[in-house]
């Protein structure tokens, strides 16, 4: 991926594999491979800091599916 591709992308934290929710109200969202928690999502927190992308974003397994009713 060149340099305008990587500016053009829209990164999504929560199609992100390394994404996870806190549970904490301080600090709800994280980021398992930059390893921190923040109160943006860590994609935004990464682009206003460092004017990038985040460049760790990997796909995840799509979303999580909770446990299914037993009938």
């Amino acid at each position: 991926m060149d340099d305008g591709q990587r500016a053009d992308r829209r990164v999504n934290c929560f199609e992100c594999r390394h994404f996870f929710i806190t549970h904490e109200p301080a600090w709800p969202y994280g980021c398992k491979a930059m390893g921190f928690k923040s109160r943006e999502l860590p994609c935004a927190a990464v682009l206003r800091n460092s004017g990038e992308p985040c460049l760790c974003i990997e796909p995840g397994n799509g979303p999580r599916q909770g446990k299914k009713a037993r009938r």
